[in-house]
């Protein structure tokens, strides 16, 4: 079947999680296993479309990179004709590109973004729409079988979704992010979108200095800092740590609550569900509702000054003591190695 997959883009190039979605989106364009191991897939040179649409300059689009996850079609929509994150708009541009591709899905990262874009074309297309699929294939009948998280990833749901096109949002830790055997680079088509001004109504863009280049949902490291951090102060240390390590700080929503730090540094169930190779959990005690944000990790490292937190449970290694004396101690050890 032919497949459109959302692409997002940051200071990186493609996302992490939309390197994701497109290894999702691929295996229902080529009926491959919807968990194929890094470098197993198949090509998807031939046959079904998979076709990919990211916003923004068609110098930042990697086609190259598009083709090594499977893509066949590329299509741009360049600030000139869409400038900044309007969702609405974002999804009129995919309803347009359906009758360009002929998709019979339409997959995106279950980021934010993707979330939002995907409900505002199931809006205009009145097509239904799941969220968080970890799996799907198509069914005996012609629908579509898919299995998707539910309650923070400790639900998962088996369901057949019937309609065209089936709008598909990816778990960010659904599948390992795996390059095709055999790439091809695919045409890049500059794409210009029938909108209208009630499209346009509710835009967002980044002010200069204000994009740091990696997001907390794509981040390979994240520190995190807790109630423990004892206010918005102390969250210098933990900033510095996480620039050492090219990574971002996060924060559990007690933080958010106590107004120290911003809500899109939240990690848990109400937050970003992340998903790095180090989460460092600085002062934080554990609560289910946060580790169901940061429990696809692939290593937990905490600070903390109680034995019994709830997350060291969790945790890969622990360091019992107190992150004020902890984290300047290891700046300074990354410094003098550095």
């Amino acid at each position: 079947m032919n497949v459109l997959c959302l692409v997002e883009l940051d200071e990186g190039g493609v996302t992490d999680a939309s390197l994701r979605a497109l290894t999702f989106a691929r295996s229902l364009a080529t009926g491959g296993p919807p968990d194929p191991a890094p470098g197993s897939a198949a090509s998807g040179a031939a046959g079904p479309v998979l076709a990919a649409v990211a916003f923004g300059p068609a110098d930042r689009v990697p086609s190259s990179l598009l083709g090594r996850y499977g893509v066949t079609e590329a299509y741009v929509v360049e600030p000139a004709a869409l400038d900044g994150y309007a969702p609405q708009a974002w999804a009129r541009t995919l309803e347009g590109l359906l009758s360009v591709t002929l998709a019979a899905v339409v997959v995106a990262a279950g980021t934010d973004c993707g979330s939002e874009v995907l409900a505002h074309l199931g809006a205009m297309t009145g097509q239904p729409m799941a969220a968080n699929c970890i799996a799907a294939a198509p069914a005996a009948d012609g629908t579509l079988a898919v299995s998707r998280q539910r309650w923070a990833g400790l639900l998962i749901e088996d369901a057949t979704v019937e309609g065209t096109p089936v709008l598909l949002t990816v778990a960010t830790d659904a599948v390992p992010p795996a390059a095709v055997d055999d790439p091809a680079q695919p045409p890049v088509h500059v794409h210009e979108p029938d909108l209208n001004l009630a499209d346009l109504q509710v835009r967002a863009a980044v002010s200069a200095g204000g994009e740091s280049g990696v997001s907390l949902a794509t981040a390979r490291v994240v520190v995190g800092g807790g109630r423990g951090v004892g206010g918005p102060d102390g969250f210098a240390p933990l900033e510095e740590l996480a620039t050492l390590l090219g990574g971002v700080v996060g924060v559990s929503r007690v933080v958010t609550s106590q107004g120290w730090r911003p809500h899109t540094q939240q990690v848990g169930q109400t937050g970003t569900k992340i998903t790095p190779e180090l989460y460092l959990a600085c002062g934080i005690s554990g609560a289910i509702q946060h580790m169901a944000g940061c429990a696809s990790a692939r290593h937990i490292v905490v600070i903390n000054t109680d034995p019994s937190a709830p997350i060291l449970s969790r945790a890969d290694y622990a360091v019992i003591g107190d992150l004020a004396q902890v984290i300047p101690a290891l700046v300074a050890a990354l410094k003098e190695r550095a």
